[in-house]
């Protein structure tokens, strides 16, 4: 569907022809008509499918349409993280620049006063993060007794965050006849069902790219390693020999990643770290180089994982395997986007291997095995299993002098007992034995 063939005001289809935006993707093409109907829509997408555009210019034609200047915030959309929040706040403003729509910031990480100031001037759009929202709401700061508009962006992360609580609590602040939209990679996570009743009236549910559909454009390996030093190797060598013009490094702790991104400073190749830890400032400025180029490489945790949205990611690399399904999708979700072409490869220790094929199993897919051939390791992945669900190269079980006697010969004894009445079998316990090889531990970070 061509955005020409909507029905969007002529000042929101300039700032789409400006920006070289001319098709849909589909989930564009199948939310914009609705939400422009005024349904509240309960969406399941994978990350870079297009869906900020898709509830920001439904809600954009609407006050275009229907200018309100004296009425307080119009649109309110919550987001997990302080990133996220800054990247839908700048496709607004990319958005209306040939209007007079103003938006508005409210994350941790910024002077609270200077938040203050911003809910003073009643933005038309308000993009905030749960926990400082609800701090301004408990000072009285905010208003949403006119609000139209309620979004609930990558609520499935919002709610691994621990934000249930605060989403109901802002909810039930703002005006009940708002139309709602809720946009989550899964809608199968615990917690989802309460918040999308309690929420949402009468949902119409559109399921388009779920996280278990195969990123077609997005070639997935894996790379097998003995250690944290054999990774390190293969980290280095991956950067210093794939073509690409910027990558992120994925590690599960922030310690780590500070640690892995000294190494690859060391080794003279342009890295940076984001992670939780650090404040607003360091987070913006990390961002920026990237941006520029300072840096090429990022070495984050699963911070960045959503909602980053930064052109030119061409390698993703997980040094350790996302923790599940999900995140593994929205670690790699940082390529591939807008029907780019993508590289994601996961290091894979033997504490990870059951991990991994869970995810594989999640995904119903199954990855690429690959070697550097000056850097093979020692460990060629668990033993393969047989049909019978035993593993090869076990040894051989002796046939006992009983068991030879079971398979072709009736003893004596038991020719005299044919006919006779069998004595009730003992409580002997029996225990059944797992076939197969026992999982590895876990080590930890």
């Amino acid at each position: 569907m061509l955005f020409s063939d909507l029905a969007l005001h002529e000042r929101l289809q300039k700032a789409l022809t400006e920006r070289d935006f001319s098709k849909a993707t589909p989930v564009q093409a199948t939310v914009i008509p609705k939400a422009l109907d005024g349904k509240d829509l309960l969406v399941s997408s994978e990350t870079g499918s297009g869906k900020t555009m898709a509830f920001l210019l439904p809600a954009l034609n609407h006050f275009q349409n229907t200018p309100a200047p004296r009425s307080g915030t119009r649109m309110l959309i919550l987001v997990p993280t302080r990133e996220l929040a800054r990247q839908v706040l700048e496709e607004a403003e990319a958005l209306a620049r040939f209007t007079q729509i103003k938006a508005g910031l409210i994350t941790g990480g910024e002077p609270f006063r200077h938040q203050v100031n911003t809910l003073r001037k009643n933005p038309d759009i308000l993009i905030a993060t749960p926990g400082r929202l609800l701090e301004h709401m408990e000072n009285n700061n905010t208003d949403f007794n006119d609000l139209e508009y309620l979004i609930l962006d990558e609520a499935d992360r919002m709610l691994d965050f621990g934000f249930s609580p605060d989403m109901l609590k802002i909810a039930s602040e703002c005006r009940p006849d708002r139309q709602t939209m809720l946009f989550s990679a899964t809608l199968q996570q615990k917690g989802m069902g309460e918040l999308i009743d309690l929420v949402l009236r009468e949902p119409e549910s559109l399921t388009l790219n779920t996280a278990r559909e195969k990123h077609e454009n997005i070639h997935q390996q894996i790379m097998l390693s003995d250690d944290q030093k054999h990774k390190e190797k293969l980290t280095r060598w991956l950067l210093e020999n794939e073509r690409f013009e910027k990558a992120i490094v994925f590690t599960n702790t922030r310690n780590f990643a500070d640690q892995l991104c000294g190494f690859l400073r060391y080794s003279d190749l342009k890295a940076g770290v984001l992670h939780g830890e650090m404040d607003h400032r360091e987070r913006k400025k990390m961002m920026a180089m990237l941006a520029t180029g300072q840096i090429t490489i990022l070495v984050a945790t699963d911070v960045a994982a959503r909602g980053l949205d930064i052109k030119g990611i061409d390698l993703v690399i997980n040094f350790d395997m996302a923790r599940n399904g999900d995140d593994y999708v929205h670690r790699i979700g940082r390529t591939g986007r807008a029907g780019e072409k993508g590289l994601a490869i996961s290091l894979i220790g033997p504490n990870e291997w059951n991990l991994m094929s869970g995810i594989e199993r999640y995904l119903r897919t199954r990855f690429e095995k690959r070697s550097v051939k000056e850097l093979r390791g020692n460990w060629k992945g668990p033993k393969k299993l047989k049909a019978s669900g035993k593993a090869t190269g076990s040894k051989k079980k002796k046939t006992s002098s009983a068991d030879k006697t079971k398979a072709g010969k009736t003893r004596q004894r038991d020719k005299k007992n044919v006919g006779k009445r069998s004595k009730p079998a003992s409580r002997a316990t029996t225990e059944s034995v797992d076939a197969g090889f026992e999982p590895l531990k876990r080590k930890k970070n």
